[in-house]
C-alpha cells in the first residue's frame, strides 16, 4: 500500500531511515540506468561516516515499548555516591548503571554517475543522513562536499530529513522541512533549490551530464514511491502514534487528519 503522505513521508525520519536511505539510494540509480545508457553509467557507492548522537543537544533515546523520543539529556539527575557530614564517616550508594551514548561508525550510500569511456566522475547524488547533518560526521560531510565543489564534476544533494544543518547556502532558506540542492559545475557558486513542503510530492529534477549531452530527469517522487511499496513499509511503520521526529502542532493535525483517510488492506479488497 502507498504512504498515505502526499510526498515524503515525516514518519520514515526516525528509526527506519537506515533502511529507506540505503534503498533509496539503490532506488535512484536503478531509475538513472536506463535513461544514461550507452554514454554513462549510474554506480551506488557506500562509505562508513562518524556519528555521535551526543554532538546534538537534543539526542534520540529509547522509552517505553518501541516509542522514541527526542529529549535533551540531564546530568544532574544522576548521582552515583552519597557523603555523610560527619567526621570520617562515608556512605557510599550503589551506582545507576546507564549506557552512555558512544560515537560510532554508520554506513552511508550515494550515487556516482561516470562516463563509460574513461570512467571519469560527472555527477554525485547525496542522499543526507542524520550523520551528514550534525557533529564530526557533518565535519566530514562538509570536507568531502567541498572537494566535489571545487571539482569538475556536478553535485545533487537531497536533503529528506527535517533535523540538523542544512547545506550551507549564502543567503538564507526558506521555511521549508525538505530540499533538494543541485550544484551545476559551470554555474558555481549559483545553486538551484527546491524547497518541499509537508503537503507536496518530492519534485522532478534534472541531472546534469557532460556538455553537450542534456539532463536527464529524475522523478524523486516515483523513487519514494517505488521503495515505500515494493518493500512494504506501511507494515513497519506506526501510523497510530507520533511520528519520531515531532511535527509541528499545525502539522501534526495535518498529518492525523491525511493518515485517518488512509484505506486499510480490507477496504482495497
Amino acid at each position: 500500500m502507498p504512504s498515505p503522505f502526499p510526498g515524503m513521508d515525516p514518519y520514515l525520519e526516525g528509526e527506519l531511515w537506515g533502511s529507506f536511505h540505503a534503498q533509496y539510494v539503490s532506488e535512484i540509480a536503478r531509475q538513472l540506468a536506463p535513461r544514461l545508457r550507452p554514454r554513462y553509467i549510474a554506480f551506488m557507492e557506500k562509505r562508513f561516516v562518524t556519528f555521535d548522537p551526543a554532538a546534538d543537544d537534543a539526542v534520540s533515546v529509547s522509552t517505553s515499548g518501541d516509542e522514541r523520543q527526542w529529549i535533551i539529556p540531564d546530568v544532574s539527575v544522576v548521582q552515583g555516591t552519597s557523603i555523610g557530614s560527619g567526621g570520617g564517616s562515608l556512605a557510599t550508594a550503589a551506582p545507576l548503571r546507564v549506557e552512555t551514548l558512544m560515537p560510532g561508525q554508520v554506513p552511508q550510500h550515494w550515487v556516482e554517475i561516470r562516463d563509460t569511456a574513461k570512467r571519469r566522475l560527472v555527477t554525485v547524488i547525496e542522499v543526507l543522513c542524520p550523520a551528514n547533518k550534525s557533529g564530526e560526521g557533518r565535519k566530514e560531510y562538509l570536507e568531502r562536499r567541498r572537494k566535489v565543489l571545487t571539482s569538475t564534476a556536478h553535485l545533487l544533494e537531497i536533503d529528506l530529513l527535517r533535523r540538523g544543518h542544512r547545506p550551507p547556502m549564502r543567503e538564507k532558506l526558506p521555511d521549508r522541512p525538505y530540499f533538494v540542492f543541485l550544484s551545476r559545475a559551470g554555474c558555481r557558486p549559483v545553486t538551484d533549490v527546491w524547497p518541499v513542503r509537508l503537503d507536496e510530492s518530492l519534485p522532478l529534477i534534472p541531472v546534469p551530464l557532460t556538455p553537450p549531452d542534456l539532463d536527464v530527469a529524475l522523478d524523486l517522487q516515483a523513487c519514494f514511491a517505488s521503495v515505500y511499496d515494493h518493500l512494504g513499509f506501511d507494515l513497519a511503520v506506526n501510523y497510530s502514534r507520533p511520528a519520531e521526529v515531532r511535527l509541528l502542532k499545525a502539522d501534526q493535525e495535518w498529518a492525523a487528519r491525511i493518515i485517518n483517510q488512509k484505506p486499510t488492506p480490507e477496504s482495497t479488497k
